[in-house]
């Protein structure tokens, strides 16, 4: 059985153009986005190290090394069984800082460019032996469904091999990964498009191993126990998958297989670039080994059938020798089209992966756009560029080895390049004691071995038979034991060595605490040089122009949720923070850290220190706070309390840095204030709006540590506050910082008034009535003598002295009568019992009485009172108080004026106003009007117990009065306003 080429040629584009659809409705946002971010989407994205390599070569890893090929499978399965341990610290990082690539990992913990543009060069290195792999098995599966008969025909001989067809592949992979791969230039933007494709190709390729699985059993054995029976009666097949791997080489290929999830660039992009959530990772903690096990579940089938049929074809191809043998044309084309999906797969990740590298490591370093050009697109051409150079560079490699090398080798080759990373990784993640130079010098020892014993011997003659001699004897199939095995060793040591011997800057140990598992960034407190994001983007458009300055510090603005016209120097640090872990994904973290610290610096601390950043501590420890575990809980719910505690007191609380910068600043002081703690924390002391800004600095440099009854006018309200302060002692006797305690007085010093005043009252009422009693006897004495004298003479001038006295001693008895019920108000009547009054009627008798004064300034009263209301009091004392109010409101208004009374139901109280158009009461007067004797009119025509009756009055009647002035700021006037309990009629 065999294919016509064109039809093959069909098949394979009619599959690239399927996935070219699924990408591009999933760009266009047609898949729902909930599907394309499940994680169910993100683990099958994840079977892109399934390559063409798991399809064919495995089969062939099987034949050769037997039970061993399972390495393949576990190595990987393990780096997610274990993902807390690698893949999630190395996803916190990513995430925090848009890291894309190991080479930005690396180049942020390392602190240097040269560790990115090393590793991106040695990265290009070990692909090329990668890509060569997926076009092989693509052509190779070509030219056995087109040229293979049943009489064993001659295989790839170059006459056979369709290079054209391959090159064609490789075009229409530069257009996919071109067209669904580069849009975005940041890393914080996944590409649901290519997502959706490689997770389509993980359920093809899937569906392709099964298939072919139950076919060899089913087909060629005829169920499981003919395949028993089979291996039975051949000894010598299960004696090769029981052939002992030496122990090393296990090893070997278990750690190499291990170390690929974070090394292989098209793992390492799909793993953390393109992870939606840390739930999805915890997902693929099992779903990818399950996904690997399925994989796998089919390959000693595989590998029996093959020798059972006695093909022709190598045992990497019998996965698709089965179709063939079995002359099943739909199990041969699935196949293919499996192994197609594995090779493209694999292809187009990675060269998408390596190109954002060279971008990044390789070109950026040394040339930078002008700041007049577009940098976007001028970016995502050289990023095209690039794919295109690298998925040719692969072709061509492919072809100048021309078929020599089988897919294991090569595969071999390339998960060995890779592994000379993983010192690194580990390094930045569990050694904080590993420098630039190590890393550098291991890595270069590492790659020279590896680049001599077994890429050379690829593209050369040359025979590298002396790495096994060094090794234990090894044989020649086992050299790439060897090679790992000494080059990892060699790089390890060098690593190790060179770091211990050589210095670490302060750039590298923040860094390498940026990156520890076991730790947490403690960044400074320090101002920038910064004021605003708007210096911001004119400092950053010297570099990147003023339109891309522009875009990125907005683009920071909103991930962070900050207003344009943020000056908090915390909320500037954070800020700056974001814009380096943007530019980070942008331009790559060596060229995005440099030039932020050279465009935005901190400024110079006068003092020459500064401590660290509390409220970025309390940030990264509530991100951080799920992977803390046994004693670091506890002290973390320790922490947690102190602070609740700390926000929940009664009393303010301002914690202050030493250069005064303001790190707590609790609930209370907020509600005092009026000021929230999210617009205030990380602000300078001195910008708070006034007065406060002001007042607690004052109070800051005072050498006094406690300031009592202050007073503070706000909201049309008056407020009493004490402040004390505190130092706070750092470690070795340092300051560290102040606290200011802010304690609200106001409840007490009202408290304080209400006492005096009504102690004023007690003493005032003692002393009228016994000025009353004294005074009373000799009027009354007089006024009877008065009315005597009209009896006693007839002359007109002695009966008219007679009737003078008679008016003033009536007046003087007025005055004692007033000062009598001004002593017992409050004591004869207060065992009355309250109840409802109908306020309306109540002021319209006042009103009629204030009348019957003819004499008195002519002015309208209007009753605006609810006709509904009733309140809790006592009739006759709430129409003294209304007469008294309206009597004074008639005295203060013009003539023709109006004195208005009206209510509201507020809280279960009547508010009743009785408001005139006066001249208004001075702010000085109005904090006495209450008081006894204090009248404003003039002498002799106001006692001053008006008022303080009245008060006197509502007092016990359980309400309360105040004062307005003016009650109008265009008119004038005054507002007495009384509050009583409201009586519910029914």
């Amino acid at each position: 059985m065999s294919f016509e080429l064109s039809q093959l040629f069909l098949i394979g584009l009619g599959y690239l153009l399927l996935l070219f659809g699924i990408a591009h409705i999933a760009d266009r946002g047609l898949i729902p986005e909930q599907l394309i971010r499940h994680p169910l989407t993100y683990v099958l994205s994840l079977g892109v190290f399934a390559s063409a390599w798991a399809v064919y070569g495995v089969v062939g890893l099987a034949h050769e090394y037997g039970y061993g090929f399972l390495s393949y499978y576990l190595g990987v399965a393990g780096t997610f069984i274990f993902a807390p341990l690698l893949l999630l610290p190395i996803l916190r990082i990513a995430r925090t800082y848009l890291h894309s690539s190991l080479a930005d990992v690396l180049t942020f913990r390392y602190r240097t460019q040269w560790a990115g543009s090393l590793i991106t060069l040695c990265m290009v290195l070990a692909v090329w032996p990668l890509l060569a792999l997926q076009i092989q098995a693509v052509t190779d599966s070509l030219h056995i469904l087109t040229t293979i008969s049943s009489n064993g025909e001659e295989l790839f001989t170059q006459e056979t091999r369709h290079n054209m067809l391959a090159f064609v592949f490789c075009l229409a992979i530069c257009l996919f990964a071109i067209s669904f791969g580069s849009r975005h230039l940041t890393a914080h933007e996944r590409h649901n498009g290519l997502v959706a494709a490689i997770a389509f190709e993980s359920v093809i390729k899937l569906i392709a191993m099964l298939v072919v699985g139950v076919a060899a059993v089913y087909q060629v054995f005829g169920g499981f126990e003919g395949m028993d029976r089979w291996l039975t009666a051949n000894p010598q097949i299960v004696s090769l998958l029981n052939f002992p791997m030496r122990e090393d080489s296990s090893r070997a290929l278990l750690l190499i297989f291990f170390s690929a999830a974070v090394v292989m660039p098209h793992l390492f992009h799909m793993i953390f670039a393109e992870n939606p959530n840390v739930k999805a990772m915890q997902i693929a903690s099992w779903g990818v080994p399950l996904f690997l096990m399925l994989m796998s579940l089919p390959v000693l089938p595989i590998l029996w059938a093959g020798f059972k049929l006695e093909t022709v074809i190598p045992p990497e191809y019998f996965t698709l020798a089965i179709g063939v043998e079995l002359e099943s044309s739909a199990l041969a084309i699935l196949v293919y089209i499996g192994g197609l999906s594995a090779a493209s797969g694999a292809m187009i990740v990675t060269t998408l992966a390596l190109a954002s590298m060279c971008l990044k490591h390789l070109i950026l370093p040394v040339y930078r756009p002008s700041t007049d050009r577009d940098i976007y697109r001028w970016l995502l051409w050289i990023r095209r560029i690039l794919i295109v150079l690298i998925i040719l560079t692969g072709y061509g490699f492919y072809r100048f080895i021309a078929g020599r090398e089988a897919l294991s080798s090569l595969g071999l080759a390339a998960f060995i390049a890779t592994l000379q990373f993983f010192p690194g990784v580990l390094a930045a993640l569990y050694w904080q004691g590993a420098n630039r130079n190590g890393f550098i010098a291991g890595l270069i020892t590492g790659f020279v071995i590896w680049f001599v014993t077994l890429l050379l011997p690829i593209i050369t003659t040359f025979d590298p038979a002396f790495i096994g001699k060094l090794y234990f004897n090894l044989v020649y199939d086992d050299l790439w034991t060897a090679a790992t095995i000494v080059s990892l060793g060699m790089n390890m040591l060098v690593f190790v060595v060179v770091s211990l011997l050589t210095s670490t800057s302060e750039a590298e140990k923040n860094a390498a605490e940026v990156c520890a598992t076991d730790d947490l960034n403690r960044p400074m407190r320090r101002l920038l040089s910064v004021q605003n994001p708007e210096q911001m983007k004119d400092q950053l458009a010297t570099a990147l122009g003023a339109r891309t300055a522009q875009r990125e510090v907005d683009r920071a603005l909103h991930d962070m949720q900050m207003p344009d016209d943020e000056s908090r120097p915390f909320a500037l640090r954070r800020l700056r923070y974001r814009v380096e872990a943007n530019l980070s994904g942008l331009l790559g973290p060596s060229v995005a850290h440099d030039m932020v610290n050279q465009l935005l610096p901190y400024a110079t601390s006068s003092n020459g220190s500064s401590g660290e950043d509390i409220n970025l501590i309390e940030v990264q420890l509530e991100n951080y706070k799920t992977h803390l575990t046994g004693l670091a809980v506890d002290l973390d719910n320790l922490r947690r309390y102190h602070r609740q505690t700390l926000q929940n007191l009664p009393v303010g609380v301002c914690s202050l840095g030493e250069d005064g910068e303001i790190l707590m600043w609790n609930n209370a002081i907020a509600e005092f204030t009026g000021i929230s703690t999210f617009d205030v924390i990380g602000s300078n002391l001195r910008s708070l709006p006034k007065p406060w800004g002001d007042l607690l600095s004052d109070f800051l440099q005072m050498p006094q540590p406690h300031l009592y009854k202050q007073h503070y006018e706000g909201a049309g309200s008056s407020y009493w506050f004490n402040l004390h302060k505190t130092l706070v002692g750092a470690e070795e006797g340092a300051t560290d910082g102040r606290v200011i305690v802010l304690e609200n007085t106001t409840d007490v010093q009202m408290l304080e008034d209400e006492l005096m005043h009504s102690e004023r009252l007690a003493s005032i009422g003692r002393l009228a009535a016994g000025v009353a009693h004294e005074i009373g006897n000799p009027v009354t004495g007089i006024a009877c003598l008065a009315q005597n004298l009209r009896y006693d003479t007839d002359n007109p001038e002695s009966l008219e002295t007679g009737r003078e006295i008679l008016v003033q001693t009536d007046r003087v008895s007025k005055i004692v009568q007033t000062l009598v019920n001004f002593a017992h108000s409050g004591g004869e009547n207060a065992n009355n019992e309250l109840g409802p009054v109908h306020i309306k009627s109540c002021v319209e008798e006042a009103i009629h009485l204030l009348h019957l004064n003819k004499a008195a300034r002519q002015v309208r009263f209007e009753n605006h009172c609810d006709d509904e209301l009733y309140a809790i009091a006592d009739s006759q004392r709430l129409l003294q108080v209304f007469v008294n109010l309206l009597s004074n409101a008639r005295d203060a208004s013009p003539e023709q004026s109006a004195v208005i009374v009206d209510t509201e139901l507020r809280n279960q109280k009547v508010y009743i106003n009785v408001t005139d158009r006066g001249s208004g009461i001075s702010k000085e007067h109005q904090e006495q009007i209450f008081d006894p004797f204090f009248t404003t009119k003039e002498a002799g025509e106001g006692t001053g117990l008006g008022l303080s009756l009245v008060y006197s009055i509502v007092d016990d009647l359980n309400g309360s009065i105040s004062v307005e002035s003016p009650a109008d700021p265009e008119h004038g006037g005054t507002r007495f306003t009384l509050r009583l309990y409201h009586h519910q009629q029914g």
